[in-house]
């Protein structure tokens, strides 16, 4: 049996190397980050907790953070790049290049260990004069949910709750019973967050009737359960958008050249007269 079938060549789009030059460079600058927001914060207090909450919208047991890390979030048209810190000591001096140029800081601390705290003022506050003059700060209290009665485990005694509906359940013995996981004393109180930053504003001597409220800029958080995560770091990408426009604007005043838009130079030297 004869087949007959018909083939209809179509000629490729022809792109010119001058439109691609052209196209790549902007595709680049395209995810250039507009703003930087860092987080700091003594070790094991959930920083990068935190943003793999937010980034990735579930909990994970991390390792510390060696020297640094960078995210990159795309918030509607604009392009934040969130730095993640190193918390111990070794790694401290790193801590105010990661500040240069920022936008916003979020000072985290753990709500059952008072000491958390009170680093923020002693160690890490002092990072922060590399950041932008006009840069926000945020005092947050992370692993709240460690101090919530109502996460908290059951713990069997005897292996075996007593509601569970098992046959091997009904041979625990009369002694054995239920009891509830005590929860993580808090050390630290909202009222704490609130006067530290206070104790910001004066330290940056900025005017706190010009400054975001204190009720504003302190958060209670948990990486675990995901409370207020997202919260945080809207608010704060809201609070700086004005920061990304007047650098966009900066940007556009003086405008800086990519030699990738003019191709490869020539070793070719070119000789010229005398006249």
């Amino acid at each position: 049996m004869k087949v007959n079938c018909t083939f209809e060549i179509v000629s490729p789009v022809r792109v010119s190397r001058r439109r691609m030059k052209r196209t790549m460079p902007e595709m680049k600058r395209a995810r250039r980050p507009d703003v930087k927001l860092v987080i700091l914060g003594d070790m094991n207090v959930g920083k990068t907790s935190l943003l793999h909450r937010y980034m990735d919208k579930k909990f994970n047991d991390t390792i510390s953070t060696v020297g640094g890390a960078f995210y990159l979030k795309q918030w509607g048209p604009y392009n934040i790049s969130l730095w993640d810190t190193a918390g111990r000591e070794q790694f401290h001096g790193l801590g105010s290049m990661y500040c240069r140029g920022a936008s916003a800081v979020i000072l985290t601390y753990d709500v059952t260990n008072w000491q958390s705290l009170a680093e923020l003022e002693e160690r890490f506050l002092s990072l922060t004069d590399t950041a932008n003059h006009d840069c926000i700060y945020s005092v947050v209290g992370n692993k709240a949910d460690l101090t919530d009665p109502s996460n908290a485990e059951e713990d069997y005694e005897g292996g075996c709750p007593v509601h569970t509906q098992h046959y091997a359940c009904h041979l625990i013995p009369p002694t054995s019973t239920t009891t509830v996981s005590p929860v993580a004393t808090r050390e630290v109180q909202k009222e704490d967050a609130v006067a530290l930053y206070q104790r910001i504003l004066r330290y940056k001597a900025l005017d706190e009737r010009l400054s975001p409220p204190a009720e504003r800029m302190c958060f209670e958080t948990s990486a675990k359960t995901g409370a207020n995560v997202d919260e945080l770091f809207e608010t704060l990408f809201e609070m700086v958008l004005p920061s990304i426009l007047r650098m966009r604007s900066e940007s556009e005043a003086s405008p800086t050249i990519d030699l990738e838009d003019y191709g490869p130079v020539s070793s070719k030297q070119t000789k010229v007269g005398c006249c």
